[in-house]
């Protein structure tokens, strides 16, 4: 009995032992279905981040980077005929010079010996001509003097011809002796032959003068030509000075006395002197990506940091819009490099510094935020909710087999371009689902885009995550998730 007993207790602990595990795996097969059905009723829903339409002002920028820049600067360089060496700097880098200024002698001992030759040929040249000049009044003088000579013999002549007609006629009446009638006569002749005497004289006296006349110009023209000859010798002096054509500073001097310039080599470190910047005028020069540069015009206003003077912002004006596009690569015109067109490209914007500091210098890196447009109260998202689907990929998905052959039916070339249509806009939240909303822009400020159509004030759109936006459905299934990320400590 007591063996009965004992079999019949072990079989009652074996039946209660398997009603537990039976029991616990129904529940935890219960448990499972539960999650599964939780789970299975989550599929396809997107986690999202939002951000709310808002009414703001809005400034538009164009950032573009550059270096500081006197507008007026030049480089001094040498004029020389040749190589010089130069003997004195008369300033130093830093120093304020006035226009006129000499800066720096070259050497100049045969272009002083040459202006001195040519100003002994001039003196020369203009002695010969004082002389000619003396020379044609004497005859001048002597012209006058035949000329009132012959008047005289005229007078003389006519009045022996006056006598001996008188004679002549007393003659006739036998009232005078024959020698009276002959000396009358022969006073005439005599009259009459210094009449041609003086004559002869003047002509003579006319061509001496000429030739005296023609030696004058041709004195004049060899004072002309050493006139001519001394300023260039002159100017070929004038080249050994360095002179300052501005007023402004000397920003750059990078040779030392003893040292040989050399005339005529574009961008050669010989050739250079130093430069002189019109300080009173300073500019930021900087390079704007071609895509930014149809927003920006003439006299709009520009904050300019510079990077040796930080927490500092500096009010500046565009000036000058280059027309011209330049290389990223190179820095050379596109217009003057094989490379392919397809190459990024900048083009130059110059920016007027309204109040720069003393103690700017050119040269300095800079960067300018151009501001291109300013709206005040204007409808804003968030940037990053914009994106752009093809009309074909908003259409809803076919629910029955019918809808289905239709969508599977080909397309004409018409629908297909229809269909690819590329749509801006934002998805907006519409209960649990995101819906596809066409918008039309204005200005872009720094995270913000103004919205003209498509949107009122205070919905909500998918701002988040780059990749939902991506590649978000349209009337998908959100979940709206606006907790910031916890940063773990690594």
């Amino acid at each position: 009995m007591v063996i009965a007993s004992e079999v019949s207790g072990e079989m009652f602990y074996l039946k209660t032992k398997w009603k537990a595990a039976i029991g616990g795996t129904l529940a935890l097969l219960a448990a499972g279905g539960v999650y599964g059905s939780i789970q299975y009723s989550k599929r396809g829903i997107v986690t999202v981040q939002t951000g709310r339409a808002v009414r703001q002002d809005l400034t538009s920028m164009v950032a573009a980077s550059g270096e500081i820049k006197p507008r007026n600067y030049i480089n001094i360089g040498s004029n020389a005929a040749g190589p010089a060496r130069i003997t004195q700097i008369l300033v130093v880098e830093g120093q304020p010079v006035r226009r006129g200024q000499l800066l720096a002698q070259l050497e100049s001992v045969q272009p002083e010996a040459e202006v001195a030759a040519q100003r002994a040929t001039v003196s020369s040249s203009e002695a010969e001509s004082a002389a000619s000049e003396a020379g044609l009044r004497v005859e001048d003088e002597n012209i006058r003097t035949l000329e009132a000579s012959l008047d005289r013999s005229k007078t003389e002549l006519e009045k022996t011809k006056i006598n001996f007609a008188r004679v002549e006629r007393l003659s006739a009446e036998k009232l005078i002796a024959r020698r009276d009638f002959d000396d009358a006569k022969i006073m005439v002749d005599a009259a009459a032959a210094g009449v041609r005497e003086a004559e002869s004289r003047l002509p003579q006296a006319k061509a001496r003068r000429a030739q005296l006349v023609a030696s004058l110009a041709a004195a004049q023209r060899r004072i002309t030509l050493s006139q001519a000859n001394l300023r260039r010798a002159q100017d070929v002096l004038a080249r050994t000075q360095a002179v300052s054509p501005i007023d402004g500073m000397v920003t750059n001097l990078p040779v030392r006395t003893g040292e040989t310039v050399v005339p005529g080599i574009q961008n050669s470190a010989a050739s250079l002197i130093m430069t002189i910047a019109d300080m009173s005028f300073i500019t930021a020069e900087v390079k704007v990506d071609e895509t930014d540069i149809v927003n920006v015009k003439l006299d709009q206003l520009v904050d300019v940091t510079i990077e040796a003077m930080p927490n500092r912002a500096f009010k500046g004006q565009v000036i000058e819009i280059g027309n011209t596009a330049i290389l990223r690569s190179t820095g050379l015109a596109a217009s003057q490099s094989a490379i392919s067109s397809q190459e990024a490209k900048d083009f130059k914007v110059v920016v007027k510094l309204l109040d720069p500091p003393s103690e700017i210098r050119p040269g300095l890196s800079c960067t300018a935020k151009i501001i291109t447009a300013i709206r005040q109260n204007v409808l804003t998202i968030p940037i990053q909710a914009l994106t752009v689907r093809q009309k074909g990929d908003l259409e809803p998905a076919a629910k029955d087999s019918n809808a289905a052959a239709a969508a599977a039916k080909p397309l004409s070339p018409a629908e297909e371009r229809e269909r690819k249509k590329e749509m801006q806009g934002v998805f907006a939240i519409k209960g649990e689902t995101a819906r596809f909303i066409k918008v039309d822009t204005g200005i872009t400020g720094a995270t913000e885009i103004e919205v003209l159509i498509g949107l009122a004030e205070g919905e909500e759109v998918i701002t988040g995550s780059y990749k939902v936006i991506r590649t978000l459905k349209n009337e998908a299934k959100i979940k709206v998730d606006n907790k910031a990320p916890v940063k773990t400590e690594s």
